[in-house]
């Protein structure tokens, strides 16, 4: 139901832009976030943003480089990442909150309900 796309490989200091399409059902009234896994290391929260696209949150790691945004009328969720670094490296997943999602937890992965399939950033030094 989530198909994140746009992943690659890009030289550090280069940009990429992701993009989450929904299918099946609509998630314009859902609360979405971007999370990401490098090799051998535990799942991390990128972004989120409000169901609305009023409210955004980053990881400290990315803020500064990387923005979310959304279209509800689309049913899509887009990461635009900037100024890539080599430790961007992960595949990167974009998710739907379920109902204990809430703006105190963005962060927490085990709150989204729905998942896509992840694409692969790879950032080269």
């Amino acid at each position: 139901q989530l198909q994140a796309s746009g992943g690659g490989l890009v030289q550090a200091g280069g940009s990429l832009r992701l993009s989450c399409a929904a299918s099946g059902r609509t998630f314009s009234t859902h609360d979405m976030g971007w999370f990401r896994q490098a090799p051998g290391k535990e799942r991390e929260f990128v972004a989120a943003i409000s169901w609305s696209g009023s409210d955004t949150d980053y990881a400290d790691s990315v803020k500064g480089r990387f923005t979310v945004s959304r279209d509800n009328a689309k049913n899509t969720v887009d990461l635009q990442m900037a100024s890539l670094k080599p430790e961007d490296t992960a595949v990167y997943y974009c998710a739907a909150g379920g109902p204990r999602l809430y703006r105190s937890n963005w962060y927490d992965g085990d709150k989204y309900a729905y998942w896509g399939q992840g694409t692969q950033v790879t950032v080269s030094s």
